[in-house]
Protein backbone atom coordinates (compact mmCIF):
# COMPACT_ATOMS: atom_id res chain seq x y z
CA UNK A 1 0.00 0.00 0.00
CA UNK A 2 1.12 3.50 -1.00
CA UNK A 3 1.73 6.02 1.65
CA UNK A 4 -0.30 8.67 0.22
CA UNK A 5 -3.38 6.11 0.54
CA UNK A 6 -2.00 5.58 4.20
CA UNK A 7 -2.46 9.13 4.91
CA UNK A 8 -5.45 10.63 7.17
CA UNK A 9 -7.74 12.90 5.66
CA UNK A 10 -9.83 15.29 7.40
CA UNK A 11 -13.54 15.27 6.17
CA UNK A 12 -12.21 18.39 3.86
CA UNK A 13 -10.09 15.71 2.08
CA UNK A 14 -7.06 17.55 3.84
CA UNK A 15 -4.22 15.10 5.39
CA UNK A 16 -4.72 15.51 8.97
CA UNK A 17 -1.03 16.42 9.77
CA UNK A 18 -1.28 19.28 7.31
CA UNK A 19 -4.53 20.48 8.88
CA UNK A 20 -2.66 20.17 12.58
CA UNK A 21 0.25 22.56 11.42
CA UNK A 22 -2.02 24.90 9.65
CA UNK A 23 -4.22 24.92 13.03
CA UNK A 24 -1.32 25.25 15.15
CA UNK A 25 -0.01 27.89 13.27
CA UNK A 26 -3.19 29.60 13.77
CA UNK A 27 -3.43 29.22 17.51
CA UNK A 28 0.49 30.83 17.22
CA UNK A 29 -0.43 33.84 15.54
CA UNK A 30 -3.80 34.30 17.56
CA UNK A 31 -1.22 34.04 21.15
CA UNK A 32 0.97 36.58 19.12
CA UNK A 33 -1.62 39.20 18.18
CA UNK A 34 -2.99 38.97 22.27
CA UNK A 35 0.10 39.97 23.88
CA UNK A 36 0.90 42.51 21.15
CA UNK A 37 0.14 45.10 22.95
CA UNK A 38 2.14 44.19 26.38
CA UNK A 39 4.94 43.67 24.22
CA UNK A 40 4.39 47.13 22.35
CA UNK A 41 3.94 49.10 25.70
CA UNK A 42 7.40 47.43 26.47
CA UNK A 43 8.58 48.23 23.84
CA UNK A 44 8.04 52.01 23.83
CA UNK A 45 7.97 52.41 27.69
CA UNK A 46 11.61 49.87 28.55
CA UNK A 47 13.66 48.99 25.54
CA UNK A 48 13.21 52.64 23.40
CA UNK A 49 14.55 54.69 26.67
CA UNK A 50 17.02 52.46 26.79
CA UNK A 51 18.13 52.53 23.08
CA UNK A 52 17.85 55.94 23.24
CA UNK A 53 20.35 56.25 26.69
CA UNK A 54 22.98 53.72 25.02
CA UNK A 55 22.71 56.32 21.28
CA UNK A 56 22.71 59.26 23.36
CA UNK A 57 25.59 58.38 25.84
CA UNK A 58 28.11 57.78 22.94
CA UNK A 59 26.65 60.49 20.22
CA UNK A 60 29.35 63.47 19.52
CA UNK A 61 27.87 64.43 16.58
CA UNK A 62 27.06 67.95 17.72
CA UNK A 63 30.72 68.90 17.72
CA UNK A 64 31.56 67.56 15.14
CA UNK A 65 28.79 68.77 12.87
CA UNK A 66 29.53 72.31 14.65
CA UNK A 67 33.05 72.10 13.14
CA UNK A 68 33.17 70.53 9.96
CA UNK A 69 36.56 71.94 8.20
CA UNK A 70 38.24 72.34 11.83
CA UNK A 71 37.97 68.49 12.16
CA UNK A 72 38.92 68.25 8.71
CA UNK A 73 41.87 70.41 9.06
CA UNK A 74 43.52 69.19 12.27
CA UNK A 75 43.47 65.67 10.40
CA UNK A 76 47.01 66.02 9.70
CA UNK A 77 48.25 67.79 13.02
CA UNK A 78 50.46 65.55 15.06
CA UNK A 79 49.15 67.15 18.59
CA UNK A 80 52.66 67.66 19.85
CA UNK A 81 52.79 71.84 18.79
CA UNK A 82 50.17 74.54 18.28
CA UNK A 83 48.44 73.95 15.03
CA UNK A 84 49.20 75.13 11.91
CA UNK A 85 47.78 78.82 10.46
CA UNK A 86 45.26 76.47 8.61
CA UNK A 87 43.93 75.14 11.53
CA UNK A 88 43.38 78.25 12.94
CA UNK A 89 41.65 79.88 10.18
CA UNK A 90 38.92 76.83 9.41
CA UNK A 91 38.26 77.34 13.27
CA UNK A 92 37.38 80.81 12.79
CA UNK A 93 35.04 79.80 9.84
CA UNK A 94 33.59 77.40 11.27
CA UNK A 95 33.64 79.78 14.57
CA UNK A 96 31.60 82.42 12.75
CA UNK A 97 28.92 80.44 11.34
CA UNK A 98 27.78 79.38 14.87
CA UNK A 99 27.74 83.04 16.01
CA UNK A 100 25.88 84.44 13.19
CA UNK A 101 23.33 81.53 13.83
CA UNK A 102 23.62 81.87 17.43
CA UNK A 103 24.79 78.53 18.17
CA UNK A 104 27.91 79.58 19.44
CA UNK A 105 26.66 78.83 23.52
CA UNK A 106 26.14 74.88 22.69
CA UNK A 107 29.70 74.78 21.48
CA UNK A 108 30.77 76.31 24.86
CA UNK A 109 29.32 74.35 27.18
CA UNK A 110 30.00 70.79 25.24
CA UNK A 111 33.90 72.04 24.94
CA UNK A 112 33.81 73.01 28.86
CA UNK A 113 32.79 69.21 29.54
CA UNK A 114 35.93 67.85 27.89
CA UNK A 115 38.26 70.88 29.80
CA UNK A 116 37.71 73.03 32.28
CA UNK A 117 37.99 77.33 31.26
CA UNK A 118 36.76 77.07 27.83
CA UNK A 119 33.23 78.28 27.89
CA UNK A 120 34.85 81.65 28.82
CA UNK A 121 37.67 81.95 25.90
CA UNK A 122 34.97 80.72 23.72
CA UNK A 123 32.56 83.68 25.08
CA UNK A 124 35.32 86.06 24.72
CA UNK A 125 36.18 84.82 20.94
CA UNK A 126 32.01 85.43 20.18
CA UNK A 127 32.77 89.39 20.86
CA UNK A 128 36.15 89.77 19.70
CA UNK A 129 36.28 87.76 15.92
CA UNK A 130 33.92 90.69 14.82
CA UNK A 131 37.00 92.83 14.73
CA UNK A 132 39.05 90.17 13.30
CA UNK A 133 40.64 91.21 9.71
CA UNK A 134 41.40 88.90 6.98
CA UNK A 135 44.25 86.33 7.45
CA UNK A 136 46.93 85.84 10.19
CA UNK A 137 43.93 83.85 11.99
CA UNK A 138 46.93 82.67 13.86
CA UNK A 139 48.11 85.07 16.06
CA UNK A 140 44.68 87.09 16.03
CA UNK A 141 42.91 84.22 17.90
CA UNK A 142 45.91 84.03 20.45
CA UNK A 143 45.60 87.49 21.09
CA UNK A 144 42.11 86.83 22.21
CA UNK A 145 43.25 85.08 24.81
CA UNK A 146 46.57 83.56 26.41
CA UNK A 147 44.59 80.19 26.55
CA UNK A 148 44.27 79.83 22.60
CA UNK A 149 48.37 79.44 22.81
CA UNK A 150 47.81 76.64 24.70
CA UNK A 151 48.24 73.24 22.82
CA UNK A 152 46.21 71.46 25.45
CA UNK A 153 42.81 73.28 24.58
CA UNK A 154 43.54 72.48 20.52
CA UNK A 155 43.69 68.66 21.43
CA UNK A 156 40.72 69.10 23.75
CA UNK A 157 38.94 70.12 20.63
CA UNK A 158 40.71 67.46 18.84
CA UNK A 159 39.47 64.55 21.23
CA UNK A 160 36.07 65.23 20.18
CA UNK A 161 36.26 64.71 16.91
CA UNK A 162 34.79 61.00 16.60
CA UNK A 163 31.11 61.63 16.26
CA UNK A 164 30.75 58.34 18.36
CA UNK A 165 32.82 58.50 21.65
CA UNK A 166 33.09 56.48 24.76
CA UNK A 167 34.79 59.11 26.97
CA UNK A 168 31.42 59.93 28.71
CA UNK A 169 32.07 56.00 30.14
CA UNK A 170 35.51 56.63 31.06
CA UNK A 171 34.41 60.07 32.75
CA UNK A 172 31.81 58.09 34.98
CA UNK A 173 34.88 55.76 36.61
CA UNK A 174 37.14 58.85 36.69
CA UNK A 175 39.44 58.37 33.94
CA UNK A 176 40.12 60.06 30.66
CA UNK A 177 42.39 59.38 27.28
CA UNK A 178 45.17 61.36 27.35
CA UNK A 179 47.21 62.82 24.72
CA UNK A 180 49.19 60.10 23.99
CA UNK A 181 45.28 57.72 23.36
CA UNK A 182 46.21 56.03 27.10
CA UNK A 183 43.49 55.49 29.42
CA UNK A 184 44.28 57.23 32.65
CA UNK A 185 42.85 58.16 35.94
CA UNK A 186 41.64 62.00 36.54
CA UNK A 187 44.27 63.50 39.44
CA UNK A 188 43.40 62.23 42.90
CA UNK A 189 41.66 65.83 44.01
CA UNK A 190 39.37 65.21 41.46
CA UNK A 191 38.11 61.84 41.80
CA UNK A 192 34.35 61.75 42.70
CA UNK A 193 32.67 59.05 40.96
CA UNK A 194 34.60 55.89 42.05
CA UNK A 195 33.35 57.24 45.38
CA UNK A 196 29.98 57.89 44.33
CA UNK A 197 29.87 54.33 42.67
CA UNK A 198 31.07 52.73 46.35
CA UNK A 199 28.84 54.70 48.72
CA UNK A 200 25.65 53.85 46.45
CA UNK A 201 26.60 49.80 46.79
CA UNK A 202 27.81 50.34 50.37
CA UNK A 203 23.80 52.18 51.51
CA UNK A 204 22.35 49.83 49.48
CA UNK A 205 23.80 47.16 50.67
CA UNK A 206 23.72 47.97 54.68
CA UNK A 207 20.04 49.32 53.97
CA UNK A 208 18.96 45.53 52.44
CA UNK A 209 20.60 43.95 55.67
CA UNK A 210 18.86 46.12 58.34
CA UNK A 211 15.44 46.08 56.34
CA UNK A 212 16.19 42.11 56.52
CA UNK A 213 17.02 42.09 60.31
CA UNK A 214 13.81 43.68 60.82
CA UNK A 215 11.83 42.25 58.43
CA UNK A 216 12.25 38.76 59.57
CA UNK A 217 10.61 38.75 62.92
CA UNK A 218 7.93 41.07 61.99
CA UNK A 219 6.99 38.66 58.88
CA UNK A 220 7.12 35.80 61.10
CA UNK A 221 4.99 37.57 63.53
CA UNK A 222 2.35 38.05 60.94
CA UNK A 223 2.66 34.26 59.76
CA UNK A 224 1.86 32.93 63.18
CA UNK A 225 -0.57 35.48 64.90
CA UNK A 226 -4.36 34.65 64.30
CA UNK A 227 -5.73 35.89 61.67
CA UNK A 228 -8.15 38.96 63.06
CA UNK A 229 -4.50 40.11 65.04
CA UNK A 230 -1.88 39.28 61.52
CA UNK A 231 -4.78 41.34 59.40
CA UNK A 232 -4.52 44.19 61.87
CA UNK A 233 -0.83 44.22 61.71
CA UNK A 234 -0.58 44.23 57.87
CA UNK A 235 -1.85 47.12 57.58
CA UNK A 236 0.55 48.48 59.79
CA UNK A 237 2.50 47.10 57.53
CA UNK A 238 1.13 48.42 54.15
CA UNK A 239 -0.02 51.96 55.99
CA UNK A 240 3.34 53.97 54.45
CA UNK A 241 2.36 52.92 51.10
CA UNK A 242 -0.65 55.40 51.27
CA UNK A 243 1.28 58.23 52.19
CA UNK A 244 3.24 59.97 49.64
CA UNK A 245 7.04 59.24 49.60
CA UNK A 246 8.46 62.68 49.73
CA UNK A 247 5.76 63.20 52.83
CA UNK A 248 7.21 60.53 54.71
CA UNK A 249 11.29 61.66 53.73
CA UNK A 250 9.85 65.13 54.94
CA UNK A 251 8.49 63.54 58.04
CA UNK A 252 11.86 61.42 58.44
CA UNK A 253 13.52 65.33 58.25
CA UNK A 254 11.57 66.39 61.11
CA UNK A 255 12.15 63.51 62.94
CA UNK A 256 15.74 63.45 62.68
CA UNK A 257 17.06 67.23 62.87
CA UNK A 258 18.74 67.91 65.91
CA UNK A 259 16.32 69.73 67.70
CA UNK A 260 13.43 67.04 66.60
CA UNK A 261 11.88 63.94 68.31
CA UNK A 262 14.51 61.47 68.22
CA UNK A 263 16.73 63.87 69.55
CA UNK A 264 14.67 65.44 72.26
CA UNK A 265 13.90 61.52 73.37
CA UNK A 266 17.12 60.18 73.41
CA UNK A 267 17.93 63.56 75.72
CA UNK A 268 14.83 62.71 77.88
CA UNK A 269 15.67 59.38 78.55
CA UNK A 270 19.45 60.09 79.56
CA UNK A 271 21.42 58.58 76.83
CA UNK A 272 22.81 61.64 75.64
CA UNK A 273 23.63 65.22 76.89
CA UNK A 274 21.13 68.10 75.38
CA UNK A 275 24.59 70.33 74.39
CA UNK A 276 25.85 67.09 72.77
CA UNK A 277 23.18 66.22 70.30
CA UNK A 278 23.87 63.26 67.87
CA UNK A 279 23.63 64.46 64.15
CA UNK A 280 21.26 62.54 62.10
CA UNK A 281 20.25 64.36 59.44
CA UNK A 282 22.59 65.56 56.34
CA UNK A 283 24.31 62.34 56.41
CA UNK A 284 24.40 58.33 56.13
CA UNK A 285 23.06 58.06 59.45
CA UNK A 286 19.93 59.87 58.65
CA UNK A 287 20.11 57.98 54.64
CA UNK A 288 20.02 54.61 56.52
CA UNK A 289 17.22 54.78 59.23
CA UNK A 290 14.87 57.06 56.51
CA UNK A 291 15.47 54.46 53.40
CA UNK A 292 14.94 51.24 56.18
CA UNK A 293 11.80 52.72 57.22
CA UNK A 294 10.96 53.27 53.37
CA UNK A 295 11.77 50.05 52.00
CA UNK A 296 10.91 47.87 54.78
CA UNK A 297 7.56 46.69 53.62
CA UNK A 298 9.47 45.17 50.39
CA UNK A 299 10.98 42.88 52.45
CA UNK A 300 8.21 41.81 54.75
CA UNK A 301 5.76 41.00 52.38
CA UNK A 302 8.08 38.60 50.30
CA UNK A 303 9.08 36.52 53.65
CA UNK A 304 5.39 36.92 55.14
CA UNK A 305 4.35 35.12 51.61
CA UNK A 306 6.62 32.06 52.40
CA UNK A 307 6.36 32.07 55.93
CA UNK A 308 2.14 31.65 55.76
CA UNK A 309 3.33 28.32 53.53
CA UNK A 310 5.43 26.99 56.40
CA UNK A 311 3.72 23.95 58.40
CA UNK A 312 3.86 24.88 62.51
CA UNK A 313 4.27 21.10 62.74
CA UNK A 314 7.34 20.74 61.21
CA UNK A 315 8.55 22.99 64.12
CA UNK A 316 6.92 20.86 66.66
CA UNK A 317 8.50 17.74 64.99
CA UNK A 318 11.84 18.73 65.31
CA UNK A 319 11.39 19.71 68.93
CA UNK A 320 10.13 16.21 69.57
CA UNK A 321 12.72 14.96 67.61
CA UNK A 322 15.45 16.25 70.72
CA UNK A 323 16.14 19.62 68.68
CA UNK A 324 16.32 22.74 70.35
CA UNK A 325 14.63 25.43 69.91
CA UNK A 326 17.52 27.64 68.00
CA UNK A 327 18.51 24.49 66.16
CA UNK A 328 15.11 23.26 65.00
CA UNK A 329 14.62 26.65 63.66
CA UNK A 330 18.09 26.60 62.09
CA UNK A 331 17.72 23.09 60.26
CA UNK A 332 14.01 23.49 59.81
CA UNK A 333 12.69 27.02 59.32
CA UNK A 334 15.47 28.95 58.17
CA UNK A 335 16.25 26.76 55.15
CA UNK A 336 12.60 27.06 54.22
CA UNK A 337 12.48 30.46 54.05
CA UNK A 338 15.59 31.15 51.87
CA UNK A 339 13.24 31.78 48.88
CA UNK A 340 11.57 35.11 50.09
CA UNK A 341 14.50 35.96 51.80
CA UNK A 342 16.34 36.18 47.91
CA UNK A 343 13.26 37.75 47.09
CA UNK A 344 13.09 40.30 49.47
CA UNK A 345 16.89 41.36 49.18
CA UNK A 346 17.23 41.21 45.64
CA UNK A 347 13.96 43.66 45.26
CA UNK A 348 15.21 45.98 48.47
CA UNK A 349 18.64 46.08 46.81
CA UNK A 350 17.81 47.11 43.11
CA UNK A 351 15.42 49.21 44.78
CA UNK A 352 18.04 51.30 46.91
CA UNK A 353 20.77 51.39 43.93
CA UNK A 354 19.09 53.77 42.81
CA UNK A 355 17.41 55.40 45.00
CA UNK A 356 16.83 59.44 44.57
CA UNK A 357 14.58 61.35 46.39
CA UNK A 358 15.51 60.04 50.32
CA UNK A 359 19.31 60.60 49.63
CA UNK A 360 18.70 64.30 48.17
CA UNK A 361 16.21 65.35 51.15
CA UNK A 362 18.13 63.69 53.56
CA UNK A 363 21.49 62.54 53.07
CA UNK A 364 23.78 65.68 52.19
CA UNK A 365 26.69 65.60 50.80
CA UNK A 366 28.01 62.36 52.39
CA UNK A 367 24.61 60.73 51.65
CA UNK A 368 24.46 61.33 47.88
CA UNK A 369 23.86 58.83 45.42
CA UNK A 370 25.03 58.03 42.30
CA UNK A 371 21.15 58.94 40.88
CA UNK A 372 21.59 62.27 42.42
CA UNK A 373 24.06 63.10 39.99
CA UNK A 374 22.60 61.84 37.37
CA UNK A 375 19.82 64.26 38.10
CA UNK A 376 22.59 66.67 38.87
CA UNK A 377 23.32 66.49 34.93
CA UNK A 378 20.39 66.68 33.59
CA UNK A 379 18.65 69.22 34.84
CA UNK A 380 21.37 71.60 35.84
CA UNK A 381 24.64 70.88 33.78
CA UNK A 382 22.72 69.63 30.79
CA UNK A 383 25.63 66.89 30.49
CA UNK A 384 23.00 64.12 28.74
CA UNK A 385 25.38 62.37 27.46
CA UNK A 386 26.72 61.41 30.74
CA UNK A 387 24.01 61.24 32.31
CA UNK A 388 22.84 58.52 30.34
CA UNK A 389 26.04 57.33 30.37
CA UNK A 390 25.76 56.77 34.20
CA UNK A 391 22.72 55.55 33.89
CA UNK A 392 22.99 53.14 31.39
CA UNK A 393 26.34 52.00 33.44
CA UNK A 394 23.57 51.90 36.69
CA UNK A 395 21.16 49.66 34.98
CA UNK A 396 24.25 47.50 34.09
CA UNK A 397 25.26 47.18 37.65
CA UNK A 398 21.86 45.69 37.86
CA UNK A 399 21.69 43.33 35.76
CA UNK A 400 25.40 42.06 37.29
CA UNK A 401 23.54 41.47 40.71
CA UNK A 402 20.76 39.70 39.17
CA UNK A 403 23.05 37.22 37.08
CA UNK A 404 25.31 37.07 40.05
CA UNK A 405 22.23 36.17 42.34
CA UNK A 406 20.86 33.76 40.06
CA UNK A 407 24.21 32.08 39.69
CA UNK A 408 24.91 31.65 43.00
CA UNK A 409 21.22 31.05 44.68
CA UNK A 410 19.62 30.35 41.43
CA UNK A 411 16.30 32.92 40.59
CA UNK A 412 14.09 29.82 40.29
CA UNK A 413 14.57 30.05 43.99
CA UNK A 414 12.65 33.30 44.49
CA UNK A 415 9.04 33.22 45.65
CA UNK A 416 6.98 36.40 45.89
CA UNK A 417 3.81 34.99 46.83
Amino acid sequence: MSSESQKILTTDGIPLEESLKKTERKNKIKAFLLVCPLLFFLIISYVSPIVGMLFTSVDDRMVTNMLPKTFKAMEDWDGKDLPSEKVFEAFYLDYKILVDENRHGKLATQMNYEKNGFKSILKKLARKQKKFEEGNYKEQIMKVHKRWGQVDYWRAIKRRAPSYSYIKYLKGVDMYENEEGKIVEVPEDRRIYKILWLRTLEIALVVTIFCFLLAYPIAHLLATLPMKYSNLLMICVLLPFWTSLLVRTASWMILLQQQGLVNDFLVWIGIVADDHRPVMMYNKIGTYIAMTQILLPFMVLPLYSVMKTISPSLMRAGKSLGGTPFITFWKIYFPLTIPGIGAGCLLVFILAIGYYITPELVGGASGTLISNQIAYHMKHTLDWSFASAMGLMLLTGVLVVYWVYNKLVGIDNIKLG
